[in-house]
């Protein structure tokens, strides 16, 4: 069969590439065209468009590429029509993917959304476009399960992906002791820097990070640097610091790390799967925060403590960050029994997030719906 699969950001390639996988072991005639990255053009098929074209967000961001939005989407809409998969499958992205999801419908095209949009946390008015719109949800998060079925949503809970990508990790078995002596040849313990996967998250997060590493000489701060974004970007944030920086290495770096400062996302999951204690934070620009105020409707913003339903892990947003970091990260390196508690708190979360396997469950289960 033929599928056509939207990513619009990191994540997204990383796990359309494990669900494409997946579809071909199921469906071994698979062909795939796809808006992604790397990690999905190197799982086979065509791509159209990278994310790095694609990867705008926040209100002033969006207005200031509108044009390149547009465009992009606009071709989508006619390369899906052109193209006439049997199955459209849009993973996360849902300000673009939501708009792409109705077109598809409109033509016949059968709709699977993987990683639902956080409509529980703001924007519920997009429930309504799911439901109209899409054929099948498949959620990341248990919770989730019941909120969409309630909404009148076929939906359905099968696993997270970060599981099977941090099982894949370890199966590599790399040796952990000589990823510490590069990284930190005179043994200092080291604090992982995961500062994001877009630019503007690290543009606006890893300046406080770096502001705070300056206090703690003792230890060896670490960023773990993506890819896909100019490293002259992460260059001139630690330019003039202690603050070393490695590129497409994140487990590798969480493998060995004593604690993390974390931008707000799916890294705090993959923090927790690593049992390293971290502080999670998030900045964006002031009009943006502003307006989203408006609109966010939870009481936190890491998926650690949403998943928990309490606070496990201190959650420090906006202003004064390099102080409130300094002030958590010694709390962390100085309070056994805190740590001891926050691990505890990451059992009930790992327990929660389930089994590997993701990826070959909802790829069944796609295969199945299109017979």
């Amino acid at each position: 069969m033929k599928y056509y699969l939207v990513a619009g950001e990191a994540s997204g390639d990383l796990h359309g590439s494990n669900l494409m996988k997946a579809l071909r072991k199921k469906d071994p005639e698979a062909e795939f065209r796809f808006y992604g990255g790397d990690l999905m053009k190197s799982a086979g098929g065509l791509l159209v468009r990278h994310y790095r074209e694609m990867a705008f967000m926040g209100f002033t961001d969006v207005i200031a590429n509108i044009r390149t939005i547009t465009k992009n989407m606009n071709f989508c809409r006619n390369d899906i029509l052109d193209y006439k998969p049997d199955a459209l499958i849009l993973i996360d992205y849902p300000g673009f993917n939501l708009r792409i999801a109705g077109h598809a419908h409109r033509n016949g095209i059968k709709v699977f959304y993987y990683i639902s949009p956080k409509v529980w946390a703001s924007r519920e008015s997009r429930v309504r476009i799911i439901r109209k719109y899409v054929d099948k949800l498949f959620v990341i998060f248990p919770f989730e399960k019941e909120y969409f079925r309630q909404k009148g949503i076929n939906v359905d809970y099968l696993g997270n992906p970060v599981i099977d990508s941090v099982v894949e990790f370890r199966k590599k078995k790399i040796d952990p002791d000589l990823i510490r002596k590069e990284i930190s040849p005179d043994r200092k313990p080291v604090i992982a820097l995961l500062s994001g996967s877009r630019e503007h998250e690290v543009s606006q997060c890893l300046p406080e990070m770096v502001k705070s590493a300056s206090y703690f000489k003792d230890y060896q701060f670490v960023v773990a640097g993506v890819p896909t974004l100019d490293p002259s970007l992460y260059h001139g944030i630690i330019a003039g610091s202690d603050v070393k920086i490695v590129f497409n290495r994140t487990y590798e770096l969480l493998n060995i790390a004593h604690a993390a400062i974390v931008t707000s996302g799916t890294a705090t999951l993959e923090t927790v799967l690593f049992r390293v204690p971290q502080v999670v934070i998030y900045r964006i620009g002031k009009v943006t925060y502003n307006i989203g105020k408006l609109f966010v409707k939870i009481r936190f913003f890491s998926l650690v403590n949403i998943l928990a339903e309490r606070e496990i892990v201190k959650e420090l947003l906006q202003n004064n960050l390099a102080k409130d970091i300094k002030t958590e990260l010694a709390h962390i390196l100085g309070n056994t029994r805190y740590v001891k508690s926050m691990l505890e708190g990451y059992n009930e979360i790992i327990t929660k997030l389930g089994k590997e396997g993701t990826s070959l469950r909802i790829a069944d289960k796609i295969c199945e719906m299109l017979k």
